[in-house]
């Protein structure tokens, strides 16, 4: 993300518009039309916002015909003010009526931090210039000069712009009309002007900024004549160019495709990595600063998450693969297993993220996590490992396989439940003929969705060299994935202490050790949407669930 740009001191928005305005080098502005489409644009890189008409009427839902009443508009923009420190530039329309509207208009938007307002020689109330612009008749001349001295006459900021928006070439005057029209509004204070046009093609423009020569700053918008080199206005003498309604635009695209897929599928798991996260939402909002001041201003410190990855093996199968290397760093379409896991986990804000590694340790990316070493892992197992990591476990515990990818809605729902301890259960799992049958599960009811908000609980899990049961069919597999709240880590960790020959036993037989001793077990039951990695065909096929190519149904193996 592009850093903030950096203010000097002292100065103002209304300075800062005033000087891009006045600049020898052609500055931009890009439309926003609320706080979190502001801060956006100020992350950017850009340095001023345009305030646009037709973006913050469609983001009310209704027709840029002056609808949304102007009081309206300013308190939008007090949010567009308070989310981004960057200069705005309101598309004011018409002025929202005559000379004393204009005066009161450009009286508020000074109180609310606005930098200037662009106001257009149309009649109250306007109707946007690209529908049937030719046949809108334009205001009086003197009339709109008589506004643009009003509202110049009430700033109480010498710094605050008005910029005078032509429309003459989009109705059908002709140059000559838009060349008087641009000289008297100068002449009437203006601080720049705003050439319009509808055309495809910049000639109108180009032939205006010949013939203006410079006599002012000129503003263009160049929505219809958008392929023309950015170059050319810069040749041309242009001062400023405002991106007008590319934002909204480009949103409301995005959100129709969303909210088609959700409909056609009634389902979230197709969408869900290919839109923003809900953490990134909060860091626009600036959640960060809540969190901080919260921890000054409140007692209660937010609870803390850690996670531990047992990532000691070589993996068998994997042997032509991993002679300089552990299995968790494999390369996975682009970076390593490993890295996939710990940004999923830092995705839910779980920073506290404990590795144990075993076979070829000191090849593991500490980048991020904290590495132990399990210095017995060619003759222990998988608890031995756990049991170097059990002072780490801080806070609520994620205990995951190190082989795992798997959609981000898993972990999440994961560590949203609120039971002592919770497996994940994939329920399309069904033993194959001749594969072993560690980690299939037998859970107090199978997967029905039917029953929604019912808990299921664990009943079992096979373990390494064990069988299914005799007559019964397993409800699906554990793929791996483990919560413990805080209150519970104790239990385990006397469960772990007091089972006779722990350090040879893998994470099923802790499991299982648990529900001897009447600890519950939730169950989140989920369909396939995750990937273990255990031999080379798995490997092959890593690759396409992390670019979320591989069809659903054909992605839920662990083998």
């Amino acid at each position: 993300m592009n850093a903030p740009t950096q203010i000097p001191v002292g100065h103002s928005r209304t300075l800062r518009l005033r000087e891009m305005l006045q600049s020898n080098r052609l500055e931009f502005l890009m439309e926003a039309h609320n706080g979190i489409s502001a801060r956006i644009a100020r992350e950017a890189g850009f340095k001023a916002i345009w305030g646009s008409g037709l973006s913050i009427s469609a983001q009310f839902g209704v027709r840029d015909n002056n609808e949304a009443s102007w009081t309206q508009v300013v308190d939008n923009l007090e949010f567009m003010a308070d989310a981004s420190d960057l200069p705005i530039l309101l598309d004011g329309d018409t002025g929202y009526g005559n000379f004393n509207n204009v005066r009161r208009l450009v009286k508020k938007l000074e109180q609310r931090g606005i930098a200037g307002v662009c106001i257009e020689d149309k009649q109250f109330p306007k109707t946007n210039s690209f529908i049937n612009g030719e046949a809108q008749p334009l205001a009086d001349m003197d009339e709109f000069c008589g506004k643009i001295k009003a509202g110049k006459d009430s700033q109480s900021d010498p710094n605050f712009s008005i910029v005078a928006r032509l429309e003459a070439l989009i109705a059908g005057w002709g140059m000559e009309e838009t060349l008087k029209r641009a000289e008297a509004y100068r002449q009437a204070g203006a601080d720049a002007i705003l050439i319009h046009s509808k055309l495809s093609k910049p000639d109108e423009i180009l032939t205006f900024a010949h013939e203006w020569a410079g006599r002012g700053p000129l503003v263009i918008v160049p929505t219809k004549y958008y392929s023309t080199p950015t170059d050319v206005f810069r040749q041309a003498g242009i001062s400023c160019v405002i991106w007008a309604n590319h934002l909204i635009r480009g949103s409301v695209s995005a959100m129709q495709a969303i909210a088609k897929e959700i409909h056609d599928s009634e389902t979230l798991v197709n969408v869900e990595d290919r839109i923003a996260s809900v953490n990134e939402i909060f860091r626009l909002q600036d959640a960060d600063e809540y969190s901080a001041a919260e921890n000054i201003y409140l007692s209660a410190a937010n609870e803390k998450r850690s996670a531990v990855v047992l990532a000691a093996s070589r993996g068998a199968g994997l042997e032509a693969v991993t002679a300089d290397r552990p299995k968790v760093m494999l390369p996975v379409a682009g970076k390593p297993l490993l890295r996939h896991l710990v940004e999923a986990f830092k995705k839910e804000s779980i920073n506290d993220i404990t590795v144990v590694g075993g076979y070829r340790a000191d090849a593991i990316e500490k980048g991020g996590i904290r590495l132990v070493v399990n210095e017995q892992h060619e003759t222990t197992g998988e608890l031995a490992s756990l049991a170097c990591a059990v002072k780490h476990m801080n806070g609520d515990t994620v205990i995951s396989y190190g082989d795992l990818l798997f959609r981000s809605y898993i972990l999440r729902d994961l560590v949203e439940t609120e039971s002592d301890f919770t497996v994940v259960i994939d329920s399309s799992q069904t033993p194959q003929a001749g594969e072993p049958a560690t980690d299939f599960a037998y859970c107090s009811t199978a997967d029905d969705r039917a029953l929604f908000g019912q808990k299921v609980w664990l009943e079992s899990v096979v373990g390494a060299g064990q069988s299914l049961a005799d007559g019964r069919a397993p409800q699906g597999r554990w793929i791996g994935l483990v919560n413990v709240r805080a209150g519970a880590r104790e239990r385990l960790l006397a469960t772990l202490d007091t089972h006779a020959g722990f350090d040879k036993l893998d994470m099923a037989a802790l499991l299982n050790a648990l529900l001897a001793v009447d600890q519950k077990i939730e169950v989140q039951y989920v369909h396939g949407h995750w990937r273990g990695v255990n031999d080379l065909d798995d490997f092959r096929r890593a690759g396409d669930f992390a670019h979320g190519q591989t069809p659903i149904g054909t992605e839920n193996t662990r083998d």
